[in-house]
């Protein structure tokens, strides 16, 4: 039987509530990670956790003292996950309150679920979205429950035959994919949007920009106008669950298998393999 874990307590789903006037539902008021477990053990979930606690002081929340990641660990055993690949999604909801009062209302929900997930798969395709980021937001950097911006991106890029979408912010540089983060490879060197392009800063962008500089792969963070997506070398996208995945064709260009891409993704593989909690 699957488990989800809410406020401290195991529950069947089938008896997870949450109050109507709950601002997570009515005005998407919350916060979200998406964390992935290798054979039972959470990746990189201290760095998921010191995100949302940060997403958390922005909008003035506390997480509570649940003891989240030993709790991380029961919800993977409990749901039987201890083999193979998972997903697991700790969220924060706003509760109920006045829409203009944005404090935790005492209905609020923390909760965790859990689901075996599959490989991913080494390369995909992606449009470039015709709606732009607003580096300028104030909900720029947060891993926000507020989603259907991206799930309208995607369904259009879908339509047109590509599996993710990238955004330009409104300075005309690029930020990030839908769901992911992007990188760029030119000549041997790797490039990646900086924060303040209003990207999320991902976990996985994090660890790959270390990795980067292991490996003596030269990485700079910096403004990077649309010019250089469409003359990158290679294009990649990371996120938690996917890892490293190859963008063999933007738009209309088709992208060669990349070195710097390989090495990456197989560094990545290696670091997931160490079943790295830090």
């Amino acid at each position: 039987m699957t488990h989800v874990w809410c406020n401290g307590q195991w529950l069947d789903p089938l008896d997870f509530s949450a109050a109507a006037t709950d601002r997570g539902l009515t005005v998407g008021l919350g916060l979200f990670e998406t964390i992935l477990a290798v054979d039972g053990e959470p990746v990189f979930a201290g760095r998921h956790l010191t995100r949302l606690n940060e997403g958390c002081r922005r909008l003035g929340w506390s997480l509570g003292d649940y003891g989240i990641l030993e709790t991380m660990a029961e919800l993977i055993r409990t749901n039987e996950l201890t083999t193979g690949r998972a997903r697991i999604r700790l969220a924060i909801s706003g509760g109920s309150g006045v829409s203009h009062d944005l404090s935790l209302g005492p209905d609020h929900l923390v909760w965790m679920t859990a689901a075996p997930v599959a490989e991913a798969p080494e390369s995909t395709t992606a449009n470039l979205s015709p709606w732009r980021r607003n580096e300028h937001s104030a909900l720029a950097g947060l891993k926000c429950a507020s989603y259907a911006e991206n799930l309208v991106a995607l369904e259009h890029a879908g339509d047109l035959g590509y599996e993710e979408t990238v955004f330009l912010n409104s300075a005309g540089h690029l930020c990030e994919a839908a769901t992911a983060n992007v990188f760029l490879v030119k000549d041997g060197t790797l490039f990646t949007p900086p924060p303040a392009s209003g990207c999320l800063p991902g976990i996985t962008r994090g660890i790959i920009i270390e990795l980067a500089g292991k490996l003596g792969i030269p990485c700079r963070e910096q403004d990077l106008p649309e010019a250089c997506l469409h003359a990158a070398d290679e294009i990649f996208l990371t996120s938690s669950i996917r890892g490293v995945m190859a963008v063999s064709r933007f738009v209309d260009r088709n992208l060669p298998p990349g070195p710097v891409t390989a090495r990456l993704r197989d560094a990545w593989h290696a670091a997931t393999r160490r079943k790295t909690g830090a």
